[in-house]
């Protein structure tokens, strides 16, 4: 047997053709997860739903768990993008009100992306809290020791900063995790609707 090292690499063809498979698996599983939560989702209900059969899928992900925590990873650094995109060179009221609307567009964008978030913390973290831990809590920090700076220098209205940012994940992400109740109470599209009611809310709320 040749060693490993001697041995061909997959061609390019067959890589692109697993990637392939494995993003169809991942996208049948964020439906699935999306809708059922990670205890009421099965490999069956996946496979299904990738048109696949489930010893088939299992060639690509040995288990539920492997499959949800790739989604999750494929997630949460997406997540925190418009919050690492607030500029601190920027002018505090407009980029606060820039985050807000990137949130918001966000959970309109990728809403299954949303609920399988909330679904995680729902259940206690238990597969992301070295994320939260190491990757959110410190981009909270500097971003509200940016915001206190700003209410400092009289460029904020004085608002406690970690509740401004809990208030905005609330207001904006639940169109993505409560959309059918949404959709039942105010039919049709509301993304305007909201925008322009977060974005008076919030300016009169920051502006100094």
């Amino acid at each position: 047997m040749p060693a490993a090292e001697d041995q061909p690499a997959a061609s390019p063809a067959r890589s692109a053709r697993r990637q392939q498979t494995e993003s169809a698996i991942l996208e049948a599983a964020l439906d699935v997860f999306a809708m059922h939560g990670f205890r009421g989702t099965t490999l069956d209900q996946i496979a299904e739903r990738a048109g696949m059969s489930k010893p088939n899928l299992l060639y690509y992900f040995p288990s539920k768990e492997d499959v949800h925590a790739r989604l999750l990873g494929d997630l949460l650094d997406h997540w925190l993008a418009p919050l690492r995109g607030i500029d601190p060179g920027g002018e505090p009221v407009e980029e606060i009100l820039r985050y807000v609307r990137r949130k918001l567009a966000m959970s309109h964008d990728y809403p299954r992306e949303s609920r399988l978030f909330a679904g995680e913390i729902i259940a206690g973290a238990p597969r992301i809290s070295g994320f939260l831990t190491d990757g959110l809590r410190p981009l909270v920090d500097e971003t509200v020791a940016l915001i206190q700076g700003w209410i400092a220098q009289g460029r904020l209205a004085a608002v406690d900063p970690v509740q401004l940012l809990f208030s905005i994940w609330a207001l904006t992400q639940h169109h993505a995790d409560f959309a059918a109740q949404i959709e039942i109470v105010a039919p049709g599209d509301r993304a305007g609707d909201a925008g322009a009611f977060l974005d008076q809310m919030y300016r009169r709320l920051l502006t100094p």
